[in-house]
C-alpha cells in the first residue's frame, strides 16, 4: 500500500505520479496513448464529466453496502480489472501480480490473452476471485475451443471475446518512436480476428457451457444481436480509445446498450473510469460492472501488488462517499433521477480526472 520510501498513497493522483516516475517514456506512452488523433480517449473522459449528480439528503446513510455479484461470485465493489496486454511491462509479475492483488482485495480479474504469465499461472494466484479470461481470436473455432477448455480447467467463471479489433489501429505515440510491443511482432492469425462473425458466436454458445462475454460492443444494434445469440455479458468498450478514432465515449453509449439488453445479459463497461464517482455514474446508467484499464496499470507501475490494492482501496472509499452523499445505501436505490446532463468543466484527456497532478 506504500510508495517509494514507505510513503502511503493517500490519493489516486499520488499513485499516478509514482507510476510516471517508474515508467520509461515508451511504456508510459503505450499506457496513456490512443489511436490516431486520440479523440476517443478524450471523449471517454468528456462523457464521464458531462454527467452531474442530483443528491438527496436526510436519508440515513450510516451503513452502506458496496458489494455486488457477477456470475455467482461476490465482489467487494462492482469492479474488475480490465484485460490489458503486456501487463509485465508495468511490473515483472504481470498478470500473476494483478491476480494476487485482485484476490487480496476482493475485486474481479479479467485477464488478457496477450499478457504474461498466461491463463493458468494467473488463475492459480486468485483461487477465490471472480475470474474472466479474455481472448483475441487468432485461429479458427477449434483454436478458440482449446482456449475455452483451458480456461474452464483453470477455474475461470466466464470467457470473454474481444470484438472491436478486426483491424489493428495506428497508435501514433508508439509508431512515432518506432516502439513495437513484443506480441505485436507475432501477428500471425490477425485475419481470423477480421473474419470472426456471429456464426462463430453461435458455435461458441452451441459448444460451451461457460458464460460468454463480448467485449467491444458500442451500439444498441449489436447489443441486441448479442442477446439474440444468448450472450451472457455485453461489455461496452471502445478499447480505451485505442482502436476506432472519433468514437463516442463509453458512458455516452451505455444507456442505449442497457435499453437494448433489457435485462437479458449482464452489462459491463470500461473506458476512462478513474474515480469512484465514475463507477457510480456507470451503475446509475445501468451497468453492473466497471472495468479498470489504465488505473490498474498505474497502480501496478506505482508499487506492484500493493500499489494496485491501494488504488482499489482508494476507489472503494470514493464510491462509499459518493453513495452516502447521494443519499443511498446500496446500488439498487440508484436510478436516473440521481443524474442529469451537465457541461464538463475541464479539457478532457486520459488523466484529466486528476487535476492536482
Amino acid at each position: 500500500m506504500s510508495g517509494d520510501g514507505g510513503q502511503v498513497f493517500e490519493t489516486l493522483h499520488e499513485i499516478v505520479k509514482a507510476a510516471r516516475v517508474n515508467l520509461n517514456q515508451n511504456f508510459w506512452d503505450y499506457l496513456i496513448g490512443g489511436t490516431e488523433s486520440e479523440t476517443t480517449v478524450r471523449r471517454n473522459r468528456q462523457a464521464l464529466d458531462s454527467v452531474a449528480f442530483r443528491p438527496r439528503v436526510l436519508r440515513n446513510t450510516a451503513e452502506i453496502d458496496l458489494t455486488t455479484k457477477l456470475f455467482g461470485k461476490s465482489l467487494r465493489i462492482p469492479v474488475t480489472v480490465a484485460p490489458v496486454g503486456s501487463l509485465q511491462s508495468f511490473e515483472a509479475g504481470g498478470g500473476a501480480t494483478v491476480a494476487q492483488a485482485v484476490e487480496a482485495f476482493g475485486a474481479g480479474l479479467c485477464l488478457s490473452s496477450v499478457t504474461e504469465p498466461g491463463l493458468e499461472a494467473a488463475a492459480a494466484q486468485a483461487p477465490n476471485a471472480l475470474k474472466i479470461f479474455q481472448l483475441y481470436v487468432r485461429g479458427d473455432d477449434a483454436w478458440v475451443d482449446d482456449y475455452v477448455r483451458r480456461a474452464v480447467a483453470a477455474g475461470y467463471d466466464a470467457f470473454c471475446i474481444t470484438v472491436d479489433t478486426a483491424h489493428y489501429s495506428r497508435r501514433e505515440r508508439d509508431t512515432a518512436k518506432r516502439f513495437v510491443k513484443t506480441w505485436r511482432t507475432y501477428n500471425t492469425g490477425m485475419n481470423y480476428q477480421a473474419a470472426h462473425n456471429w456464426d462463430n458466436i453461435k458455435h461458441f454458445k452451441d459448444t460451451h457451457d461457460i458464460p460468454l462475454i463480448l467485449k467491444g460492443i458500442a451500439t444498441a444494434e449489436d447489443a441486441a444481436i448479442a442477446c439474440e445469440h444468448g450472450v451472457d455479458g455485453v461489455y461496452v468498450s471502445n478499447h480505451g480509445g485505442r482502436q476506432l478514432d472519433h468514437g463516442m465515449g463509453s458512458l455516452a453509449v451505455l444507456p442505449e446498450v442497457v435499453r437494448a439488453v433489457d435485462g437479458r445479459a449482464a452489462v459491463m463497461v470500461d473506458g476512462g473510469f478513474m474515480r469512484g464517482a465514475d463507477v457510480v455514474k456507470a451503475i446509475v446508467l445501468g451497468a453492473q460492472i466497471v472495468g479498470l484499464g489504465r488505473l490498474q496499470c498505474l497502480g501496478l507501475a506505482a508499487a506492484g501488488q500493493a500499489g494496485l490494492e491501494r488504488a482499489l482501496e482508494l476507489l472503494e472509499e470514493e464510491i462509499k462517499i459518493c453513495l452516502g452523499l447521494l443519499g443511498v445505501t446500496s446500488y439498487s436505490q440508484l436510478d436516473r433521477s440521481f443524474v442529469r446532463e451537465a457541461q464538463s468543466v475541464a479539457d478532457p484527456d486520459a488523466l484529466s480526472a486528476f487535476p492536482l497532478l
